[in-house]
C-alpha cells in the first residue's frame, strides 16, 4: 500500500510523492514565544516526529523545520508587562519550548530557525512583492494586496471579504483595502526595530514563515504543517505571498492537526470541551503532566488520536491512556522474566510467526493511511494480546522450552520496532515519575516480605488475612499477580 497523505488544500487523501525524489522537506509552525508552552504546544512537535521517523523508515531523507517567532507583538506586550527585554522574554520562553520537546522525546527536528535572525531574507521578499505588484509601501509600512492575488482562499475556502485584521494586524495606516495585511509594520517608539527601504520597522507575523521555509526547504517543498486554528489567517496569507513572490507551488501537502480541548465544568455542573488557550487560562502544563504521568503516558495519549481530530484532556482520558499504557509494561516484564538476556531472532512458531507478520502489516498499513497513529497504536496492542496468548497456550512460562522462548523474544522486538517509529517504548515502561535506585529497591523488598507474609497465611488457610492484605494493597493501588512463577506486583 503506498502512502497517502490527507491535503487540507485539496480536501482529499492524496498517494504522496515528493517534489524531489527520495527527499522530503518539513515545515512545521512554531511557537511565539512570549509564556511558557502549555500542552497543545507539543500537540504538532510530537506527531511531526511520528511522522519524521515514519517516512525515514521508508527509507526518505527528511528534513524537518520548525520555526521559532521571536518578534512580534505578544513578545513586546508581555515585556513591557514584566519590565523586561523583549529578547530576554523570548529567549526564556524559547528556552522552556525546547526543554519541553526534549522531555517527550522529540528530538529529530534538524532546524530551529529564528524570526529575527532572517531579516536580509524577510526585506527581499517584501521588496519582490512591491516590484512584482502584489505589495505597497505606505506610511513606513508594506501591505499585501489581497485584491492581486486571483487565488486568494484557496486553502481556507474563505472569501477576501471574510479577510478580518486580527489582534496582530495594523489597522489603518495607509491599507487600500481592510482584507490587506502587513508584511512589514513601521516602527513605534520603543519597540524593536530594523533598517529597511521604508524606514524602521520589524516584519509581520506571516511573512517570516515565508522567508525562513524558503530559505531552508526551497521554493516549493512537501509538506506544511500546522495547527488547524493557524489555517486562517497565518496559513492563508503565508500561502499568497510565497507564490506571488516566487510564481511556483509554496507547499505541495498542508496538514492541519485537530485543536487541544479540555474538560471544564459549564454552569449546571455540565462538563463540555473547549479549546485550551492562554487566553482562557485553562491549559495544561508539560512539565507538571510529565512529573505526575511520565514523559511515555502523556506522548501515548498524543499519538492515541487520529492528528486531525481534537485531542481532549480529561481525568478519563489520562487514565484510559494509563491502562493502555500499562498492558505494555506488564508484558514487557513477563517476558523478561521468562527469557533474562535471552536474544530473540525470529519467530520460529508457525501460528505465533504468521499472526505477528500479519499485524505488522497491519500497523504499517495504518501508517500508510494519512498517518494514523491512533490505528497503529491499536494493532500495538492486538500484537501484545497475540504474545499474551501464545505464553498462556504454550506453557512457555513453565517449561521454558528454548525455540518457544525465542519465539516470544522476537515478537516483543516487533512490537517495540513498530513502537519505536512512533517515538514509543524507547526506555523502561516505569510509569510515573521514576524513583531512587535505593527506594525501589526497598519498596520491592518490603513488597516481597507482603508476598512472603500473605503466602504464609494461605499455607495455613488463613484465607481472612491473605484477602485483607490483597484488599488493603489494593485500596494503595498495588495489584498483585499470581503467576506459574510466583506473585508479582505492580503499582497502578
Amino acid at each position: 500500500m503506498s502512502l497517502r497523505v490527507y491535503n487540507t488544500l485539496t480536501k482529499q487523501k492524496e498517494t504522496f510523492e515528493p517534489v524531489r525524489a527520495g527527499q522530503v522537506g518539513i515545515y512545521l509552525c512554531g511557537p511565539t514565544v512570549y509564556k511558557p508552552p502549555h500542552i497543545g504546544h507539543m500537540v504538532g512537535p510530537v506527531i511531526f516526529d511520528a511522522i519524521k521517523r515514519y517516512l525515514t523508515f521508508k527509507g526518505f531523507k527528511v528534513t524537518w523545520v520548525v520555526n521559532i517567532t521571536d518578534v512580534d507583538d505578544k513578545i513586546i506586550d508581555r515585556a513591557n508587562e514584566l519590565k523586561s527585554d523583549w529578547q530576554q522574554v523570548a529567549k526564556t520562553a524559547t528556552k522552556q519550548y525546547r526543554d519541553c520537546l526534549e522531555l517527550l522525546g522529540v528530538d529529530t527536528i534538524d532546524e530551529f530557525p529564528k524570526a529575527s535572525e532572517h531579516m536580509p531574507e524577510i526585506l527581499e521578499i517584501c521588496q519582490k512583492l512591491i516590484d512584482t505588484g502584489y505589495a505597497y509601501a505606505a506610511e513606513g509600512n508594506v501591505w499585501f494586496d489581497v485584491a492581486k492575488d486571483s487565488d486568494y482562499g484557496k486553502l481556507s475556502n474563505r472569501k477576501v471579504e471574510q479577510q478580518e485584521a486580527g489582534t496582530r494586524e495594523l489597522a489603518g495606516s495607509g491599507k487600500k483595502n481592510p482584507a490587506d495585511f502587513a508584511l512589514w509594520k513601521a516602527a513605534k517608539p520603543g519597540e524593536p526595530s530594523w533598517d529597511s527601504p521604508w524606514g524602521k520597522g520589524r516584519p509581520g507575523w506571516h511573512i517570516e514563515c515565508t522567508a525562513m521555509s524558503l530559505k531552508y526547504l526551497g521554493e516549493t517543498f512537501d509538506i506544511h504543517g500546522g495547527g488547524m486554528d493557524l489555517m486562517f489567517p497565518h496559513h492563508e496569507n503565508e500561502l499568497a505571498q510565497s507564490e506571488c513572490c516566487t510564481g511556483k507551488p509554496f507547499a505541495k501537502y498542508w496538514m492541519h492537526n485537530g485543536l487541544t480541548r479540555i474538560a471544564t465544568k459549564a454552569a449546571g455542573g455540565q462538563v463540555k470541551q473547549e479549546k485550551m488557550s492562554k487566553s482562557l487560562g485553562n491549559t495544561l502544563d508539560p512539565v507538571a503532566l510529565v512529573n505526575e504521568h511520565g514523559a511515555e503516558l502523556v506522548r501515548y495519549l498524543l499519538l492515541s488520536t487520529h492528528y486531525r481530530s481534537p485531542i481532549d484532556f480529561s481525568d478519563a482520558v489520562v487514565q484510559s491512556s494509563k491502562k493502555g499504557l500499562a498492558t505494555f509494561a506488564r508484558l514487557f516484564e513477563r517476558v523478561e522474566r521468562l527469557a533474562g538476556n535471552a536474544e530473540g531472532g525470529d519467530v520460529t512458531d508457525s501460528a505465533l510467526n504468521q499472526a505477528v507478520a500479519a499485524l505488522r502489516s497491519k500497523f504499517l498499513e495504518a501508517m500508510d493511511d494519512d498517518f494514523n497513529t491512533a490505528g497503529a497504536i491499536g494493532t500495538l496492542h492486538e500484537l501484545a494480546s497475540e504474545v499474551n496468548g501464545f505464553i498462556e497456550k504454550s506453557g512457555v512460562e513453565k517449561s521454558k522450552e528454548v525455540s518457544q522462548v525465542q519465539s516470544v523474544v522476537a515478537a516483543i522486538g516487533v512490537i517495540r520496532e513498530l513502537a519505536g517509529l512512533l517515538g514509543l517504548f524507547r526506555g523502561p515502561l516505569d510509569g510515573a515519575k521514576p524513583s531512587s535506585s535505593e527506594g525501589s529497591q526497598l519498596a520491592d523488598d518490603l513488597m516481597q516480605l507482603i508476598i512472603e507474609l500473605r503466602a504464609a497465611a494461605r499455607t495455613k488457610k488463613d484465607f481472612a488475612t491473605s484477602d485483607a492484605i490483597r484488599d488493603g494493597l489494593k485500596k494503595l493501588k498495588i495489584t498483585l499477580e499470581d503467576r506459574a512463577d510466583g506473585t508479582g506486583w505492580r503499582k497502578e
